[in-house]
């Protein structure tokens, strides 16, 4: 088995593990909202803006040594607070159990580091790894702040057709071979450095990756050396299913399962709003598949070749918020007949009144 694939699970699982503060998330980067969008404070009841678009901004990122990486490395300063990392170690082996986590330094032992958010977290990674030229692949639409990342490295990005159910193997099998799985063992080729993935709850679309799928993926990663990096905020807000030292040694690993339940609760009934919202108002006008995780609801808006105009103006003159799909393509000059919307933070009654007033829209362009 090769190294690089079997070292090369990069994953980030904490954002979602924070219930909404009084200050609000931080707004999606890289969105083209206009200024006023921009920053947005959550909707409060005596308010007439009505949010969709907004979502979490806490992330944890953990990585292992890997033979991709180049003399560009990652500080760890989270190595000052040992009983930080040994709480979250030993949370990883619980729920994960990594093979890497009982490996030897010199063999790729795992190691975490705590970041400030998942801009930070991808920003790194994407650093140390790439080089102008390299070729990486990633399934879009995926989050605007990863393209953001990821535009001024000089990389060249290769879109790989996903569906419902996350990645398509079969598609990534046709990309790949157009290599020779022996041209590894150079060091002068192309062959794609990593893929890049949202595994759970996938922003914007919500959907997510089935065990088959990341099996395939995986052997297919194993057969080509390339790296994997699961980009994962939405673990645990998998509806099927950071924090100071202090409290996550008073919680406890049991009290922080419990605390993660409470927050899957609270974002699965704010899920069934919103779908509740779409039913009403939207059927017939738009097409969505209920999310199995995370905070989005990726909706298809029917004779609206692009949405840019009817989200970023004619929405926002109605008070509504919500991200175009264009925001999320690897070219965002692309037309996208979609749009994102966020059920961190609303209501179900402003949900409900900003499909509706989402539904007048469309019947006005169509």
């Amino acid at each position: 088995m090769p190294t690089r694939a079997h070292s090369s699970l990069h994953r980030s699982t904490a954002k979602a593990g924070l219930a909404p503060t009084a200050s609000g998330p931080e707004p999606v980067r890289g969105s083209r909202l206009p200024a006023s969008g921009e920053g947005a404070a959550p909707v409060t009841a005596g308010s007439s803006r009505l949010c969709l678009a907004l979502g979490g901004s806490h992330e944890l990122f953990s990585f292992h040594h890997c033979s991709k990486c180049s003399k560009k490395g990652i500080s760890n300063k989270t190595s000052e607070i040992p009983e930080l990392l040994s709480w979250l170690k030993d949370l990883q082996k619980s729920l994960h159990n990594p093979p890497t986590a009982n490996y030897s330094p010199d063999q790729g032992q795992m190691e975490i580091c705590v970041t400030t958010g998942s801009q930070e977290g991808l920003s790194k990674v994407f650093e140390m790894l790439i080089n102008p030229g390299d070729n990486i692949l990633l399934d879009a639409p995926t989050y605007s702040g990863t393209l953001a990342a990821l535009r001024p490295l000089g990389c060249n990005i290769i879109n790989v057709p996903s569906d419902q159910y996350g990645i398509i193997p079969k598609a990534l099998k046709e990309i790949l071979s157009r290599w020779n799985p022996e041209d590894v063992r150079t060091h002068n080729n192309n062959i794609p450095k990593f893929l890049y993935t949202i595994p759970n709850g996938d922003n914007p679309t919500g959907n997510s990756l089935t065990t088959d799928r990341k099996k395939e993926i995986y052997q297919l990663a194993r057969q080509y050396n390339f790296l994997v990096i699961e980009d994962d905020p939405y673990y645990f807000l998998q509806f099927d299913k950071f924090m100071i030292a202090q409290l996550l040694q008073q919680w406890g690993e049991k009290g922080f399962l419990e605390h993660v339940d409470r927050v899957v609760a609270f974002y699965r009934d704010q899920r069934d709003a919103m779908l509740a919202a779409a039913d009403k108002w939207l059927k017939g006008l738009a097409d969505w598949h209920a999310p199995a995780a995370g905070m989005f609801l990726w909706i298809k808006i029917k004779g609206v070749s692009d949405t840019q105009q009817l989200i970023t103006e004619k929405a926002l003159q109605r008070a509504v918020l919500l991200i175009p799909g264009g925001a999320f393509n690897i070219d965002s000059s692309v037309p996208s007949s979609y749009v994102r919307a966020s059920f961190s933070l609303s209501s179900p009654a402003q949900m409900d009144q900003a499909f509706q007033r989402l539904a007048e829209l469309i019947k006005e362009a169509v």
